[in-house]
């Protein structure tokens, strides 16, 4: 496992339940700040075997990514569950949940 890779892992454990990340954030974190890309990927192929809180990463906008309804709906429905509040244009405020 490559370095990068190791420690978006660490980082994205590391949310607490409540709050969010942005993709930017944690490739920042893990110290490749241009990285959001990867940290996509990481969290494609790495979520399951790390038990990693997939849920809790969103856009810059604070907005859910997923592209597929049902999953979507599965991040919606976790982050409500821990408290987070989606406003009525579907956006997580940063500036109160943002870890």
């Amino acid at each position: 496992m490559q370095p990068f890779t190791a420690e978006v892992i660490r980082v994205i454990q590391s949310i607490p339940e409540g709050k969010v990340m942005t993709y930017g954030q944690v490739a920042a974190l893990a110290g490749s700040p241009r990285a959001a890309r990867q940290v996509v990927r990481v969290l494609h192929s790495m979520s399951e075997k790390h038990a990693l809180p997939w849920h809790r990463v969103v856009n810059k906008f604070g907005e859910i990514a997923i592209p597929e309804d049902e999953q979507r709906l599965i991040q919606e429905m976790k982050l409500e569950d821990e408290g987070v509040e989606l406003g009525l244009d579907r956006r997580i405020d940063l500036s109160k949940y943002q870890a």
